[in-house]
This record gives structure tokens, C-alpha cells and sequence, in this order.
């Protein structure tokens, strides 16, 4: 049982990463994202996998914090594509030597 609920509360989690993925693809922007969010829920699944390999009771849940894992890649690429995206709006556009 503690499994099923472990893995539920992973299932709930892990959903909202493509959902925000998706949101933060679509606005192109960084604004508003918090990388140090992010960076504690990173943190908080690879504890939680250190977790389940250090105290042995490696099982299918493994297998969602994994899945949980990726998700939050794509959110980091998307967020670092962004911060790009950013920065580059805020550089000044080249003079068009032509337009004279």
C-alpha cells in the first residue's frame, strides 16, 4: 500500500511537468520561471532515488521518479531555450547597411 501511495503522489507530481513544459514552450520566455524551484525538485528526486537504491527496495516506483526525472529535463532545456530567447531580445537588432 505505501507503494501505490508513493506512487500516486510521484503520478501527481510528474503530471504537471509536460503541463508547464508545454506552457513555458508556448510563452518563450523565462520570465516568471524559478530556477530554484526547480532545482529543489531536482534535488528532491534524486534524493528520492538515492533513497530507493541505497535502502535496497529498488520496484516499479523506481520507474516513476525516472519518468518524473526526464519531465524535468525537458523543463530545464525548455527554461534554458527561453533564457536564451530572452537575451536575445534584449540585444539591440544589426543596422541593415541597405536600408540608407
Amino acid at each position: 500500500m505505501a507503494e501505490l501511495l508513493e506512487a500516486f503522489m510521484l503520478i501527481c507530481f510528474g503530471l504537471s511537468w509536460p503541463i508547464n513544459a508545454y506552457k513555458s514552450y508556448q510563452a518563450r520566455t523565462a520570465v516568471g520561471t524559478s530556477w530554484q524551484f526547480m532545482s529543489l525538485i531536482t534535488l528532491g528526486y534524486i534524493a528520492g532515488i538515492a533513497a530507493k537504491l541505497l535502502s535496497d527496495t529498488i520496484s516499479w516506483v523506481l520507474v516513476v521518479y525516472i519518468i518524473n526525472v526526464i519531465c524535468l529535463g525537458f523543463n530545464w532545456a525548455i527554461y534554458a531555450r527561453n533564457r536564451s530567447l530572452d537575451a536575445a531580445s534584449q540585444r539591440p537588432l544589426p543596422l541593415d547597411p541597405t536600408a540608407a
